[in-house]
């Protein structure tokens, strides 16, 4: 996510030509973008992080299930 905010703030500091960002060659942008798809399509399946995220989220939602479950109990 940092990479992807990262290249919207040098979109708009580059659109802008704010200090140094005005001589920035729009290929390094475009590199930038090209390595963020690279990294989310292809990298990140391979190394199971997309999995591990859903894994995460699922842990959660069970673990606030069963918390909403035994609460009722009481």
């Amino acid at each position: 996510m940092p990479l992807i905010l990262l290249i919207a703030a040098l979109v708009v500091l580059r659109f802008l030509e704010v200090w140094r960002f005005a001589n920035l060659s729009w290929w390094w942008i475009v590199g930038l973008m090209v390595l963020a798809f690279i990294w989310f399509e292809y990298i990140e399946k391979m190394l199971g992080w997309d999995k591990k995220k859903a894994h995460d989220e699922d842990e959660k939602r069970r673990k606030a299930r069963v918390n909403k479950t035994f609460d009722k109990r009481k």
